[in-house]
């Protein structure tokens, strides 16, 4: 089965609706402070591949949710998401001059209001979950989400991950070590996006699990896979500068494995995704494809 081709109807119209709501959700530069609002929506809209938006809208598809209701939580984890790679990007972190093929948001303005562009994006995501003017939304479901997104993005999500990461930089780490600092860098707001698109349709405790078991591995693969294209592609593919982690000295599933055993790695973790979805009475075709969009992909 071509499972790009399938996903492919999807994700353009995902991330044309992503975009189109984004442009509403964050204040336009016509607001004060304009510096300010002009960071956000810079790092904000039309641009990513919105791969966690997409993990939201597919969840939501397999359980029925019309695209309607899924608007919501999926502008909530790229701005989240958004947020994290305007802070990983500052000297006092990553220090990377460049994100999605353009400047990061310190040289594009300064460092200063890139934190302030960092921090009021976060506080944006809650702020779109819990508007009540969210009326399709029952106010329990909302608040749920709220906590998810909240859980995975604090001191075990990437916060938690980043300060993890710092650490490594001056050790020779385990594979184990390596995937317990992902797994909350990386894997907590790809796990978080999974469960958003299931609470839209249900509170039901096994189907949320099934995801949940489903995105687990998904969001240690789709760390793998980054760590192995930062070490192997090039800067104008990735839109980020290749091999800042090498440069870095920062170990990396690549660095402990080496690329065929890592490769080999994240295919195991897609096919643990998958199976968790064995015997899903749902449609589960999108999230399949995500699975294997993951470990395929070339940037």
């Amino acid at each position: 089965m071509n499972h790009s081709h399938h996903l492919d109807q999807y994700w353009l119209r995902w991330r044309q609706r992503i975009d189109r709501c984004l442009e509403d959700l964050i204040p336009t530069t016509r607001t004060s402070p304009t510096l300010l609002h002009e960071a956000m929506r810079y790092v904000g809209i039309g641009a990513g591949k919105r791969y966690r938006a997409a993990l939201v809208y597919a969840a939501g598809d397999a359980l029925s949710s019309r695209e309607e209701i899924l608007d919501r939580p999926a502008c909530a984890v790229e701005l989240i998401h958004a947020f994290s790679l305007v802070h990983d990007d500052l000297p006092a972190m990553d220090d990377d001059d460049l994100r999605r093929g353009k400047p990061s948001c310190h040289k594009a303005f300064d460092e200063a209001t890139a934190i302030l562009a960092g921090d009021a994006l976060q506080t944006l995501a809650f702020a779109v979950l819990s508007n009540p003017a969210w009326a399709e939304q029952p106010a329990a479901s909302r608040l749920q989400m709220v906590h998810t997104l909240a859980d995975a993005s604090g001191s075990l999500g990437p916060a938690g991950g980043r300060r993890l990461d710092l650490n490594l930089s001056s050790q020779d780490p385990t594979l184990q070590t390596l995937a317990t600092m992902h797994q909350r860098k990386t894997g907590a707001l790809i796990e978080a996006s999974v469960l958003m698109g299931g609470l839209c349709a249900t509170d039901d405790s096994d189907i949320l699990a099934r995801l949940k078991n489903y995105a687990r591995p998904l969001g240690l693969a789709f760390q793998v896979i980054d760590d192995v294209l930062d070490g192997t592609a090039d800067t104008d593919t990735l839109g980020k500068p290749a091999g800042a982690d090498k440069e870095r000295g920062q170990p990396t599933f690549l660095s402990v494995l080496g690329e065929t055993p890592a490769r080999q790695y994240a295919q195991d973790l897609r096919e643990q995704a998958i199976g968790a979805l064995d015997g899903f009475e749902l449609d589960a075709t999108l999230l399949i494809a995500l699975a294997h969009f993951t470990v395929e992909r070339s940037r």
